[in-house]
């Protein structure tokens, strides 16, 4: 539903979507609560596109380092692939 949202062009606050500038420009993290977990969305918004970089169920407080390079990784390698 928020990713459908998203891609209609709204823009998400809190306590759906946090920004993540610690990532990069226009990064962000969708809050998804479950009985199993709580489940985040790392994605960047382009003018064209609504870029997923990461899924992963939040266990702490901090973002781990791990998901943080990996999504760096791979929205440089969207952009790579984009130019």
């Amino acid at each position: 539903m928020l990713l459908r949202r998203l891609q209609r062009g709204e823009s998400l606050g809190m306590p759906h979507s946090r920004p993540m500038p610690g990532i990069g420009k226009r990064c962000h993290e969708l809050r998804i609560g479950d009985t199993a977990a709580n489940w985040r969305i790392v994605y960047r918004t382009d003018r064209d596109a609504i870029v997923i970089g990461a899924v992963f169920a939040k266990k702490t407080r901090t973002t781990p380092k791990d998901v943080i390079a990996t999504c760096q990784r791979r929205f440089r390698e969207y952009d790579d692939a984009c130019k």
